[in-house]
């Protein structure tokens, strides 16, 4: 019976293998077919015009491709009372994005570090707080933000929406550089420490150099929340700083004249360049820094 049923056991094991992973391929294309049809019908629709749209099937090929719309979205379609196109919100977007990303990374590796690696009192207790406030909906502090950005006279400012941007990613980019730094070996800081090695020093030419891809990591997240951001952009920004999502919103959602479809969506393609671009150019730091603690407790 043993040499019977041993052939038999075989057989069905190698048959669940080549099944199960059928079963894996037919999902992952299911997902991928899910999510990459409503960018083909965005790429496509951007390069119709308006009489092929309204003839056409939503899946059918342009007859003729033409930059036309995605020019109109850029200089000229009208964002509310202004028609300059999404080009001034870009530039508030940079502006935005570029000092927020770089103070929380800064902060929050300073953070990090000196949770990890010093002996400050009450360490835990300060961290915990700061998770705590971090898995708060930020929507429950914006007008909290608001008064307090009032009050010292940063609200409808430039410099209000890159200090709320920066409080809202502090938990988290430090919860990451925290438990980067928690996986290296505390001997390398004692050696350091041994040698004469004080604080700037260690995090400087030690610990930093060692944090490129865990600054990846952090680069990545906080570009796609602060460059994707509607309503910090919105509520702090002003008329005078709106970020280029506000800016596609007011385009899409315009409620006189004709629905432009093609360039509502070469403007919303347009929006979304940025984040697609530092995923592709870093997103094998992406890997190796998630690989490398940032999912680590």
């Amino acid at each position: 019976m043993t040499i019977t049923n041993g052939p038999v056991l075989v057989r069905r094991n190698a048959f669940a293998a080549p099944l199960s992973r059928i079963l894996v391929y037919v999902l992952l294309i299911a997902i991928a077919i899910a999510a990459l049809v409503p960018l083909y019908v965005m790429i496509v629709t951007a390069f119709k015009s308006m009489e092929e749209i309204r003839s056409g099937t939503l899946l059918s090929l342009p007859h003729a491709f033409s930059f036309e719309h995605w020019h109109k979205a850029w200089n000229s379609a009208c964002t509310g009372l202004r028609c300059e196109g999404l080009k001034v919100g870009f530039v508030n977007s940079f502006l935005i994005t570029i000092p927020s990303v770089f103070l929380a990374i800064a902060v929050g590796a300073v953070t990090g570090y000196t949770l990890s690696f010093w002996r400050v009192r009450f360490a835990n207790v300060l961290f915990t707080v700061m998770l705590i406030g971090g898995f708060f909906p930020y929507q429950v502090l914006i007008y909290p933000l608001v008064r307090i950005t009032s009050t010292i006279g940063l609200f409808n400012s430039l410099a209000g929406v890159i200090f709320v941007h920066v409080v809202f990613a502090l938990p988290v980019v430090t919860l990451l550089f925290r438990n980067y730094f928690a996986s290296i070996p505390i001997d390398l800081f004692k050696a350091a420490r041994i040698d004469g090695a004080g604080y700037w020093r260690i995090f400087f030419s030690i610990l930093l150099p060692m944090s490129v891809p865990m600054i990846a990591v952090a680069g990545i997240l906080q570009v796609t929340f602060i460059w994707n951001d509607y309503i910090v952009g919105l509520v702090f920004g002003g008329i005078n700083y709106a970020p280029m999502t506000v800016q596609l919103n007011n385009i899409v959602h315009s409620t006189y004249g004709e629905r432009e479809y093609n360039v509502e969506m070469a403007a919303t393609l347009l929006t979304s360049v940025v984040p697609l671009l530092v995923y592709f150019t870093s997103g094998r730091w992406f890997v190796r820094g998630v690989a490398s603690g940032a999912v680590k407790g």
